[in-house]
């Protein structure tokens, strides 16, 4: 006999609620449906293990099947069923109490339905226009129930006929939701959500290729692994095994350089594998590489909040049934288990690397390269994980020589501790462009470090915040005596006017470079040095790499870049082109230079009269303008002598020019004549 009656909820509201907030994710009901015949059917065999059930467990599956012309998708299993008192229980009753405060609590966030109040079934309601359960319980002498339900609170339940014990969900299709009669749709969501579920999952038959045309066969075609591989112990695995299921989840990918078999069943339950995939210099941070399953039962793959922001650079599994299966993302980000899996597996990552650092060494060393960028991030954005990173980290030197970073501290602290007790770290960017720094350096018996990764900026302001007393500087950043200064410098023994002499002499024959500034400074160093070095400001260059990574510096990103031409006071080739400058401008510039003083001592007492403007007259201050206009003239002529000079003097031109070659800063137009001349000095 036939009865009807109202789905207990105390409102009409639930299905449009349901229909209307969870339509971005409709596709979700096939997994919800298959999910609810998998625990069917893991039931069932949870019955036979324990005695109550004798029948036959070997070839238990979940079938799904579409009727275009009826417009149906059929879940069907063969698990332990329903009887008439469970289906009143578990589908016509909705486990809340307070509809009214339910709907207002979630019509905002109805995603945190599904899963969180048991209402899998309930999607169904998603896509379809009537919902038809027919089933038939394990217990023996049960009668076969059907159940309808055409979206509304009114349902209608039966007797009827069903012989083979389980359960078959049929979900006639509403019009607009007709994606979901096609094959390839469908199997496609399955291949997505349910690729490794523990139950077979069929969807249609095998295929032949046959006559020119692919042809079905009498073989089920099963969508997934029943026993997939983090399921499995490590110790039964190989690494053929890991690579081929990598290649599975990552097709088209190089292989991976190597992986982490999560396996915890304490405070939580979390098994999975994560692969370390070659990286290099390209931080592409997807986040889609890591997919979440609960039970199995795929979740999602935007696993922010489960997962450390800089791990998204791994790819793999992870699965826990302590992560709620909930369509919300944001209700997983909250959960508070779901915290304590993303420090777990924070920490599961770094034992592993440090394990791998103390045990392979030679092999970590090979592929620190590949997984540089992800070791950097992550210390710059995790802290926990930084504590332990720099156990296991890595610093390269110029001579391809690796070293873990207290290691390489104790060797460079007996030779590079500057007077003041500071530990210089020396490094470069580029071993070629700035070779002529790198061997001045090693020349000294200093070590210097490679940091030319896409995060070496950063990683370097880090390194300094860790370590008391000690500084990073890029080793063109200054002359090497300066770097490193192991007692009080050399003075340099230029009078005040040759150094002006110098600096205008050099500073005006340097080439014209787009956004490059250049200024003159000198030091007293070794005869045996080179002449000219050229050197770029530690400070201002970090300033303007940093505003790569911080929005509020941009502007510096916008400045030129600045160099100091270093002019090395004791070598004899400058020392010798200073000393013909001033005798060749000295006649010119000494009358310009009495002038320049006598003008320079009427404005420094006009000053000393002016408290402020009040104090001066008018005539005064008339007075003192004048005067300072004549004094720039006469340094306008003193540089103009100086320029006139040194633009015909060969020698300042090919010292600059070498000293800009070696830095790589000579190109074009400048690098041409450079070379011209080069031949022209020959002949």
């Amino acid at each position: 006999m036939a009865t009807k009656g109202n789905i207990g909820v105390t409102t009409n509201n639930i299905f449009p609620v349901i229909k209307q907030f969870l339509y971005s994710d409709h596709e979700i009901f096939l997994r919800e449906l298959v999910s609810n015949a998998v625990d069917a059917t893991q039931k069932l065999k949870t019955l036979a293990s324990a005695g109550e059930f004798n029948g036959s467990t070997d070839d238990l599956k979940v079938t799904v099947s579409v009727d275009k012309e009826a417009g149906t998708l059929t879940v069907s299993d063969q698990g332990i069923g329903m009887t008439a008192e469970e289906i009143d229980k578990y589908i016509n009753q909705i486990a809340f109490s307070g509809a009214e405060e339910f709907l207002n609590k979630y019509k905002d966030n109805a995603a945190a339905i599904i899963g969180h109040f048991g209402l899998g079934f309930y999607s169904a309601f998603m896509v379809a226009k009537k919902v038809e359960i027919r089933t038939l319980s394990w217990q023996e002498g049960a009668q076969a129930v059907c159940w309808t339900c055409d979206g509304s609170p009114e349902y209608e339940m039966a007797d009827c006929d069903k012989a083979e014990r389980g359960t078959d969900i049929v979900v006639y299709i509403d019009e607009g939701e007709k994606e979901f009669l096609e094959q390839a749709r469908i199997n496609s969501l399955l291949t997505k959500y349910c690729r490794f579920l523990p139950v077979p999952i069929v969807f249609g038959k095998e295929q032949e290729w046959k006559d020119g045309k692919y042809e079905d066969t009498d073989r089920d075609k099963v969508i997934n692994d029943v026993e997939p591989l983090w399921t499995r112990k490590p110790t039964d695995l190989t690494d053929e095994d890991y690579i081929k299921f990598y290649n599975a989840i990552q097709p088209a990918q190089e292989d991976p350089l190597f992986w982490i078999h999560l396996n915890v069943d304490f405070p939580f339950t979390l098994t999975g594998i994560l692969y370390f995939p070659k990286i290099k210099n390209n931080l592409d941070i997807r986040k889609d590489r890591i997919q979440l399953y609960c039970n199995q039962v795929f979740v999602t793959d935007s696993v922010e909040g489960v997962v450390p922001d800089f791990l998204m650079l791994l790819q793999g599994v992870i699965d826990s049934p302590d992560i709620p299966l909930n369509v919300s993302r944001s209700y997983l980000q909250s959960d508070r288990n779901v915290k304590k899996i993303s420090t777990y597996i924070t920490k599961k990552v770094a034992a592993r690397l440090e394990e791998i650092a103390k045990n392979n060494a030679e092999e970590f060393e090979q592929k620190w390269n590949d997984i540089k960028i992800f070791i950097e991030y992550g210390m710059l954005s995790d802290e926990k994980f930084c504590e332990q990173a720099m156990k296991f980290a890595l610093v390269e030197n110029t001579e391809g020589k690796f070293f873990k970073l207290d290691d390489y501290k104790t060797l460079i602290e007996g030779g590079q501790t500057d007077k003041d007790g500071n530990l210089v770290y020396l490094y470069a960017t580029d071993k070629e462009a700035q070779y002529t720094h790198i061997k001045a350096a090693t020349d000294k018996g200093y070590d210097v470090l490679m940091m030319n990764g896409q995060l070496d900026v950063p990683f370097v302001g880090l390194l300094e915040q860790k370590n008391e007393k000690s500084r990073f500087v890029r080793v063109d950043s200054d002359v090497i005596d300066r770097l490193i200064v192991k007692e009080s410098s050399r003075e340099v023994e230029l009078t005040q006017g040759e150094q002006e002499v110098a600096t205008t002499l050099f500073h005006s024959q340097v080439p014209a470079i787009d956004k490059a500034n250049f200024m003159v400074a000198f030091a007293a160093l070794s005869p045996d040095d080179q002449p000219i070095v050229v050197t770029q400001s530690e400070y201002m260059r970090r300033m303007k790499e940093m505003a790569q990574y911080q929005p509020g510096m941009s502007f510096y990103g916008e400045l030129p870049d600045s160099y100091s031409l270093t002019l090395n006071t004791e070598h004899p080739l400058i020392k010798r082109v200073i000393d013909d400058a001033v005798k060749a401008t000295e006649a010119e510039l000494k009358p310009l230079d009495d002038e320049l003083t006598a003008t320079n001592n009427v404005i420094s007492a006009l000053r000393d009269l002016k408290k402020d403007d009040k104090d001066l007259t008018d005539e005064q201050k008339k007075d003192l303008e004048t005067n300072e206009a004549h004094a720039r003239e006469l340094r306008e002529k003193k540089t103009a002598a100086i320029t006139a000079y040194a633009a015909s003097q060969d020698t300042v031109h090919q010292l600059i020019d070498i000293a800009l070659l070696g830095s790589g800063l000579l190109k074009g137009e400048a690098l041409n004549e450079f070379l011209k001349r080069s031949v022209s000095l020959l002949k």
